[in-house]
């Protein structure tokens, strides 16, 4: 397994054809976190994936779970979720404490692989404009969400929560719904999930991902602006 240390300018990842077949897609180990780093891995198809005292491990699975935009696939019982608009929304109103809520325990886990590091080194991509998370509210409480990073025509998905039924499900179609007026095409999901495929992410292969990859990191956004509707209903 190549050992990565801190990229310098000119250097860059192992192709991921060196990636190990178990565990599926592991590519390297070592880095940092920084800005440059995570946006080189990202428009490479790449992302950290770690618990701490590991050091960071960078992945690039064969195969990707992907959710095309026109794939979107929202339930009739979502949908009356939605026209209730009882929930509203927000787009990196509170980017912290979706990352706070996403590295929470769940299901009697310590913990997700989201550490203070990596909360750091997000939340610095989201001051950048690189990184933005979507929130979903109920009277003023934080009840669901998600982030990730945007780079070109892809959202590359890293992490979601839900303290309420449907809340994340909500916050996807969100992004869906601001990902479509940008003009994006797709959302990387990385790992296969029930929960994303119930809402229409499927998987490809590595090669066809990267070739996706490829002609969508250089695409130029139809505009700048990152805004939602207040109102779920609006998003149907």
């Amino acid at each position: 397994m190549p050992l990565l240390h801190y990229l310098e300018p000119g250097e860059d990842f192992p192709p991921s054809s060196e990636a190990l077949a178990y565990p599926s897609g592991l590519l390297a180990a070592g880095g940092r976190l920084d800005s440059a780093t995570l946006l080189k891995a990202y428009g490479r198809g790449i992302f950290p994936w770690y618990e701490a005292p590991q050091p960071v491990l960078w992945w690039t699975p064969d195969p990707r779970s992907i959710l095309p935009l026109e794939d979107l696939h929202v339930s009739r019982s979502l949908r009356k979720t939605l026209r209730r608009d009882a929930l509203t929304l927000s787009i990196d109103k509170a980017f912290a404490d979706v990352m706070e809520a996403c590295a929470a325990p769940r299901d009697g886990q310590r913990g997700t692989w989201i550490d203070r590091d990596m909360i750091q080194a997000y939340h610095r991509l989201s001051e950048e404009g690189h990184a933005h998370s979507i929130e979903v509210w109920r009277e003023g409480t934080l009840v669901g969400g998600l982030y990730g990073v945007a780079i070109g025509g892809a959202f590359f998905g890293e992490s979601m929560f839900s303290r309420e039924t449907d809340a994340s499900k909500i916050a996807l179609v969100a992004l869906v719904w601001v990902l479509r007026k940008r003009g994006a095409v797709f959302i990387d999901c990385q790992i296969e999930s029930e929960h994303l495929n119930s809402l229409g992410a499927r998987n490809v292969s590595r090669v066809d991902f990267e070739n996706r990859l490829q002609h969508t990191v250089d695409m130029s956004p139809a505009t700048d602006n990152w805004v939602l509707p207040e109102s779920t209903g609006a998003l149907l």
